[in-house]
């Protein structure tokens, strides 16, 4: 007897195979995706080390021994490779980067422009409350303005006797903290007739130049900290209409500067004009040649 033939069985699960197989590849590439991602954190956490040693050697940040922080689940958190790679490489170099040396002890100091500022008001305060100074802070630093009335004589560059105390009080307050100083020359807009001058540019920057030269030779301030510019009136901190304004603008301002800021900035600080009551002085100042301001990096020793 012939067999009888059975009809064949469908499988309806073949797609469990197929299925599988795209389950097992995408976990392949995720497992690569992850492994990449593992790579370039280890990367971008050496970068960022590099980069804050350097701006450390360049005393623009604080030395610091924090680590980036990271999860603990990581089978090999970067942070212990960073730290391991960045000791062997800095020992190699014989310097470390919570202890730089060298060149960046002889830096300048980061100044703390508050504790500089409560210093300032304290040790002036005669000056301020007769209106010869005046302390405001800007985002280049902190500006020590001082009026032409208590410091120079009309069209002159000669300091006044008696402006001597106010100078060497600023000296006590900043000397000893080793930060950069911008001394500014500033003028109203009447023009000069006659005397040493020709115009405000020059008396503006003599101005200047002749403070700096003061803090080098009498209170031993070293150059490299100074700078002195000349920027005539066409940078006021009140209106020339009146006789009030133009005394206002017939300054020398003393500008500390943040870390963040150039010692020789051709561009100086913009500070509201303090309220003050009527000043009673001759004009003074030159109708300057649209210019930009004369800068005299470095006074003579």
């Amino acid at each position: 007897m012939r067999k009888k033939k059975h009809p064949e069985h469908q499988n309806h699960e073949r797609w469990l195979v197929s299925y599988a197989d795209f389950i097992t590849l995408m976990f392949a590439f995720f497992v690569v995706l992850y492994s990449s991602a593992q790579v370039d954190k280890r990367r971008v956490g050496q970068l960022a080390m590099a980069i804050q040693v350097a701006f450390q050697q360049m005393g623009i940040f604080d030395a610091s021994n924090t680590k980036p922080a990271v999860s603990n689940t990581e089978p090999m958190p970067f942070s212990k490779v960073q730290m391991v790679e960045n000791t062997e490489r800095f020992q190699t170099l014989d310097r470390l980067v919570n202890a730089p040396k060298g060149s960046l002890a002889a830096s300048p100091d980061r100044p703390n422009l508050e504790e500089i500022r409560a210093d300032l008001e304290k040790s002036l305060a005669a000056q301020i409350k007769k209106h010869t100074v005046s302390v405001t802070p800007t985002k280049e630093g902190l500006v020590v303005s001082l009026r032409e009335i208590g410091f120079f004589d009309s069209g002159s560059n000669r300091l006044r006797p008696d402006a001597a105390p106010t100078l060497e009080e600023f000296v006590k307050v900043v000397g000893p903290r080793r930060v950069r100083v911008r001394i500014e020359g500033h003028t109203d807009n009447v023009p000069i007739r006659g005397g040493r001058f020709h115009s405000n540019w020059e008396l503006s920057t003599a101005r200047a130049t002749e403070i700096t030269e003061l803090f080098i030779e009498r209170y031993g301030i070293a150059p490299g900290r100074l700078s002195a510019a000349g920027y005539a009136e066409y940078h006021p901190v009140a209106s020339n209409d009146t006789a009030e304004g133009r005394a206002l603008n017939r300054r020398v301002d003393l500008v500390i500067l943040n870390a963040n800021s150039d010692a020789a900035s051709a561009t100086p600080p913009s500070p509201s004009a303090p309220a003050a009551p009527a000043v009673t002085a001759p004009p003074s100042g030159a109708n300057g040649p649209p210019n930009p301001p004369t800068v005299v990096p470095g006074p003579r020793p």
